[in-house]
């Protein structure tokens, strides 16, 4: 009897049979909830998904300057980018994200702050894409942080916080996830002949566009992609039992929406609004009460995360630095101003 319990629990385990639904991204979470800088300068910003990239920027700027090199997943911070084809200075500059909310008394999601998204298309009939991102790549190994009282973003303790889990529970990053099943996409349509796909990353760096369908229709609808290749019968699985320990943790995370338009179909500019996208999936491992706290005695995976987040940040702090100094280097002046 000890024998088959034990070769159930492996047979669960290496299927994933225990199927579980997370929200990937939740856009109602991502207003602005926190001010960081003062007076001119000042701005909102999303204190959870706050991250402060000045520790790469070097030490020639002043302190003043390294308050402000901070960057969150903000709703209004996230950014549009046209396919080469497409892109143009003026289509690139009226293709931008905004803060919307949804009507008090509307239904579904009234009162609800969502992603609002205006592109910019061609009106040349050859086809076109834009990618809706986050102003940074979504770190999946990140601790929690806060704003605290100095102005410093410092790390989050406590007996609720797990360690990694900064962009976890709607903030963009879902851990544990084996085979997806489905996705859904909460999106507003406005009749438009175009479609949407989102685009997922792995813990190996692998990416994954799931295309979620065309927006032709008026008002909310919760699109749903069904993994073609799911098997829903254990007992047609492929029953294999893999290492645990010391692999890193499975997850997917969020890498943006990208909204395809046909050349056969008018350009222009085009309107659609975000507000989560949910995954369905198999778990990748079962969460079992080890004999041995594997990782508090080798520490292999809290290595192997520190590393990823170092990478993450430096990358992240490399690109956004960058933008802070293009942003100063920017002509405020308008000649206009002077013939008032």
């Amino acid at each position: 009897m000890k024998r088959i319990f034990i070769l159930l629990v492996i047979a669960m385990v290496a299927a994933g049979a225990f199927a579980a639904e997370n929200v990937l991204i939740d856009f109602t979470f991502l207003t602005g909830d926190v001010v960081v800088g003062e007076g001119d300068v000042s701005r909102p910003e999303h204190e959870r998904t706050l991250v402060d990239f000045a520790e790469v920027a070097g030490a020639s700027f002043t302190e003043e300057e390294r308050d402000l090199m901070r960057s969150s997943l903000y709703i209004e911070n996230w950014e549009i980018t046209l396919n080469s084809s497409a892109r143009t200075a003026r289509s690139q500059a009226d293709s931008r994200v905004r803060l919307a909310t949804v009507r008090e008394d509307a239904v579904p999601f009234g009162g609800d702050s969502v992603l609002g998204a205006r592109i910019s298309f061609p009106t040349e009939a050859w086809n076109a894409w834009a990618l809706i991102r986050p102003p940074f790549e979504i770190q999946a190994y990140a601790n929690r942080t806060e704003l605290a009282a100095d102005g410093n973003v410092i790390e989050v303790q406590g007996d609720n916080v797990r360690r990694g889990d900064k962009f976890e529970d709607g903030h963009g990053v879902v851990k544990n996830v084996g085979v997806l099943k489905q996705v859904g996409l909460n999106v507003y349509g406005l009749n438009f002949p175009h479609s949407i796909s989102v685009i997922l990353q792995d813990e190996n760096n692998e990416q994954h566009e799931i295309f979620m369908g065309v927006l032709q229709f008026d008002g909310w609808r919760q699109l749903i992609w069904d993994n073609p290749n799911y098997i829903a019968s254990v007992r047609d699985r492929e029953l294999r039992a893999y290492p645990l320990y010391p692999q890193l943790q499975p997850m997917m995370k969020l890498i943006g929406f990208r909204i395809y338009r046909d050349g056969s179909h008018g350009g222009g500019d085009f309107i659609t609004y975000i507000r989560d996208v949910s995954l369905v999936y198999d778990e990748a491992r079962l969460d079992l009460e080890e004999a041995i706290p594997h990782d508090d005695l080798w520490g292999i995976l809290d290595e192997r995360e520190e590393e990823r987040r170092r990478v993450e940040l430096r990358r992240l702090g490399n690109l956004q630095v960058l933008r802070y100094i293009e942003r100063q280097l920017q002509a405020t002046e308008d000649l206009r101003d002077r013939q008032e």
